[in-house]
């Protein structure tokens, strides 16, 4: 026998959904019409992306009682927008476009993805992504920021390198570090004119000074003015860069004061060093029921290794294997002073510790 169900439906009252672009927004705010019960009204407008209009978006929304604001992530142009409605006293929700793409209906046009993606969220059948709080937003940028000076400063480097090669410098087949304290003194040399083999390999430091008649030999080349000009130019592009990188891990270390003891514990597991911890700290704490045992693999859940003594067994813990991997892995843990036996926690690249297994 059918029977009557007694559902109601379950919509934000007062939602707003915004389709972002670099120049210019299309808001549809759709709130309850007081006239007609049951019946919705909205409003499509479309604002510039710049301060003021931005402002008073978020002023036309408070009147209208929005309390919802979502958009999708489009580029970083919906960035400016989420933080100054953020201020403003919203909840804004930022979703992923894969979520609101994949549900059947979506139209193409500007105007109608804003009302599409209003008419969605009022009737929350789209979940939004995770954005950080501020203090968080800081010292991720920073530390990609850091990333970027690291890739860039490595770059100079090989350019470096390989122009001595065209000089037929064979510095690097000898030196280790091309740019450690030998290395950078003969390179200074070879750019303020000398290009006597001898006086250069002469310039070795500590243990270098053992491969003097290497050398010798590297050092024998046809490195030229217009070599020297270039290297000198890529010297001292990486010297500022290596300034930068400096001045940004002083910084990231201010930043990172308030969740020092975080960082403290994320220094435990093997692998992760002071540089690492700020990139692998926790941005938000995990959902009620979330352990370090049944974390996902990627969730950057800070804790120590006693955490976990007992998530061996575990469906997402695995026993350290018997081979050459497995080796290195027990070999860290004996290095740092850890038990020699661990699980791998469901991404091999996070290695936790467990009880022994053998």
């Amino acid at each position: 026998m059918l029977e009557q169900a007694q559902d109601e439906e379950q919509i934000i009252t007062r939602v707003a959904g915004l389709d972002i672009g670099k120049a210019s927004l299309v808001c549809c705010a759709r709130v309850p019409d007081e006239a007609k019960p049951g019946r919705r009204l909205q409003e499509v407008r479309t604002y510039p992306t710049m301060t003021r209009s931005l402002i008073g978006l978020a002023e036309r929304l408070a009147a209208l009682g929005v309390t919802r604001v979502v958009m999708e992530a489009t580029s970083d142009y919906w960035k400016p927008v989420f933080y100054l409605l953020e201020a403003h006293g919203f909840e804004v929700w930022l979703v992923n476009a894969r979520d609101v793409k994949h549900l059947p209906g979506r139209p193409k046009t500007d105007k109608l993805d804003a009302v599409w993606l209003c008419k969605v969220a009022e009737r929350q059948m789209i979940r939004p992504s995770f954005v950080p709080p501020a203090p968080i937003r800081m010292l991720r940028d920073l530390t990609r920021y850091r990333v970027d000076l690291i890739a860039e400063a490595g770059a100079e480097r090989n350019r470096a390198e390989k122009l001595l090669e065209d000089a037929q410098i064979k510095l690097s087949v000898v030196v280790s570090d091309l740019f450690g304290t030998s290395g950078r003194a003969m390179m200074a040399a070879l750019i303020a004119g000398q290009r006597d083999p001898h006086t250069l390999a002469e310039l070795a430091r500590s243990s270098l000074r053992r491969k003097i008649p290497a050398l010798q030999e590297a050092l024998t080349g046809h490195f030229t003015d217009h070599h020297a000009f270039l290297l000198g130019k890529m010297i001292t592009r990486i010297e500022q860069v290596e300034a930068d990188i400096r001045e940004v891990d002083a910084r990231i270390e201010a930043q990172l004061a308030p969740f020092a003891p975080a960082a403290a514990r994320l220094l435990e597991i093997p692998g992760v060093g002071p540089a690492a911890a700020p990139l692998t700290s926790p941005t938000s704490p995990p959902p009620t029921g979330i352990t370090p045992a049944t974390a996902p693999a990627r969730w950057p859940y800070s804790a120590s290794p006693d955490d976990f003594a007992g998530a061996v067994g575990h469906h997402h813990g695995q026993p350290v294997p018997d081979t050459a991997t497995g080796a290195r892995i027990r070999q860290t843990c004996q290095r740092s002073g850890q038990p020699s036996s661990g699980f791998v926690h469901g991404d091999s690249r996070c290695v936790g510790h467990g009880r022994d297994q053998r």
